[in-house]
């Protein structure tokens, strides 16, 4: 064999090696590229709201004066609409929340004085601030402000109707369940102040004063816009 050829079976098989190798390899295996991670942004509560609410009332009116001393314990439904506005900043929620509601929420009691006495209110509303802990969709919370009502004060003779303010304070917790929808419990204390049912309207010897007060126990669906 001649130097040429000894040479050029050198490179052949030079240039056969790698070739070789990479068959013995099998086929080039591909890395795919590592999943895409989505950030999803944390629960905000902030916006304004709409929403219905219901629950049951009792409480109790002492009366004094003319009728005697006494306590009717009046107790009964209500429902009505919300509505307010949330600001979050970090972990807390700000907010202001009114609403109006129908109440039949009445007590009777037999007196010698008035004969039937009867306390009644059939509306009541409150405009109430709030704050509130976010824990991602949960929020639980304290509330606070004022409130009015409708109070009407009768003995068997006579009765009086009139709005009274007063104040109102609280607690609940929300929770939203579907995008913009939440739901809410709440417990709310009101006090309406005295209502007067005067001696010549009632037929009292003397005016009969009623310190009206009243726990609440509600629910309440809100959609935040």
């Amino acid at each position: 064999m001649g130097p040429i050829r000894r040479w050029g079976l050198v490179l052949l098989l030079a240039l056969y090696a790698p070739v070789a190798r990479a068959a013995d390899l099998g086929p080039p295996i591909y890395k795919s590229a590592p999943p895409e991670v989505v950030a999803i942004p944390p629960f905000d509560w902030t916006g304004f709201y709409l929403g219905i609410n219901g629950g049951y009332a009792w409480g109790k009116s002492n009366w004094t004066g003319g009728a005697g001393d006494f306590t009717i314990s009046p107790n009964g439904f209500m429902l009505g609409g919300t509505a307010g506005y949330n600001l979050q900043t970090g972990t807390f929620v700000w907010g202001l929340e009114g609403d109006i509601d129908y109440a039949d929420f009445n007590g009777t009691a037999a007196n010698l004085a008035c004969g039937t006495c009867t306390i009644k209110d059939t509306w009541l509303g409150t405009f109430r601030g709030r704050l509130g802990l976010a824990m991602n969709r949960w929020m639980p919370y304290i509330t606070g402000g004022g409130a009015w009502g409708n109070v009407y004060v009768s003995s068997s003779t006579g009765a009086v109707t009139t709005t009274k303010g007063g104040w109102t304070v609280g607690g609940g917790v929300e929770y939203s369940f579907a995008g913009p929808w939440s739901a809410k419990i709440e417990y709310l204390y009101v006090d309406l102040g005295d209502a007067t049912c005067g001696s010549s309207l009632c037929t009292l010897a003397s005016d009969a004063t009623v310190h009206f007060t009243s726990s609440i126990l509600r629910g309440g669906v809100n959609y935040r816009f």
